[in-house]
């Protein structure tokens, strides 16, 4: 445990006064030889939200509540805080006697090095994330709370680089979030949509109703991450329930041009509500100088039918390239039938 508490220290690059705080933070309740983590998770878990609350705050002066709430909802939900735990290793730190836990975290461990370095997966990868994750990730911001005598300004300093990159008003324009996407599409197609919300003891549990059908439910610590999820699960469900082509076209927005806006994202979409491995693009061909390069990038995705291929057109960006790549691919599947 002195090994692991100096390495979390290195890591988050702050020294505790008193490391029992620190180890505590990283004892799961399953390790009963020692005190875990659980009244720390509460503390960490409240002070995460007021600190990120802050500084949306302060840094959105003209944005509404609505769209604040979605802000702290993604930066401090389960799938960010546990890919945050990931990032830095907190995962290989926890204490705890439940060999369960080593499968769950090392199956998302897996999945999230598999992904591109570059995306930003607001609300939820290929494999769920292991709710420990997000535990320690809060457990020890409330040891660092804690130690520095519950001072929130020298927290935020301490733990704000854990959490970059904090996701952005662009970031959610980009990625639809999914009670927004939920809404417009029901609306769209003449469904009414009904999400509603109770709380049992310390947990809020958020269910979803389609012209008064339950189609989802989801619990949570937090309020707004419960709606969240059941609103993910509810697009998944959609699929049975409204036509496909209704789903894909706000996926993919499709004009009259071969460009799409975005078409990487839209395309890593659109294989997660179609449950089909992430896409997986390739460099066809790279040649120029260096102030002149030309690329042409091909993207493959794996269907129940099949394996797919579309090379898109070339571009002097590598970015630009796999967006035209993509952009071919959408249309493609829409041609097809494929969504």
């Amino acid at each position: 445990m002195e090994a692991s508490i100096a390495a979390v220290e290195q890591t988050i690059g702050y020294t505790f006064r008193n490391k029992n705080l620190l180890e505590e933070a990283l004892t799961h309740t399953s390790y009963s030889e020692a005190v875990s983590y659980e009244r720390l998770e509460f503390v960490g878990d409240a002070v995460l939200g007021l600190a990120i609350s802050n500084y949306l705050f302060l840094t959105y002066t003209s944005v509404d509540p609505g769209q604040l709430s979605l802000l702290r909802a993604a930066n401090v939900s389960t799938e960010k805080l546990a890919r945050a735990a990931v990032r830095y290793g907190l995962h290989r730190f926890v204490r705890h006697s439940t060999p369960s836990i080593v499968d769950k975290i090392s199956e998302f461990v897996d999945a999230v090095q598999l992904e591109d370095d570059c995306s930003v997966v607001l609300y939820g990868g290929s494999v769920k994330a292991p709710k420990i994750l997000a535990d320690i990730f809060e457990s020890i911001a409330a040891a660092v709370y804690v130690d520095v005598d519950f001072d929130l300004k020298k927290l935020w300093v301490i733990i704000r680089g854990l959490l970059e990159p904090i996701v952005t008003l662009d970031d959610l324009e980009r990625r639809p979030q999914p009670v927004t996407m939920l809404f417009e599409i029901c609306q769209k197609n003449g469904k009414k949509v009904d999400i509603r919300q109770w709380r049992n003891g310390a947990k809020s549990t958020a269910s979803v109703y389609v012209d008064e059908e339950l189609v989802a439910s989801a619990s949570s610590d937090q309020k707004d991450i419960a709606r969240l999820d059941a609103a993910k699960i509810a697009l998944h469900k959609l699929e049975k329930i409204l036509p496909a082509a209704m789903i894909f076209d706000y996926y993919a927005g499709l004009g009259c041009t071969f460009e799409i806006e975005a078409a990487k994202q839209k395309l890593y979409a659109i294989c997660g509500m179609k449950k089909w491995p992430k896409p997986v693009y390739s460099i066809e061909r790279e040649e120029g100088t260096p102030q002149n390069k030309i690329f042409v990038t091909s993207v493959l995705i794996a269907t129940p039918g099949g394996r797919l291929k579309m090379v898109g057109d070339e571009k002097s960006r590598l970015k630009d390239a796999q967006n035209s790549a993509a952009s071919l691919m959408i249309r493609a599947l829409q041609q097809g039938k494929y969504v």
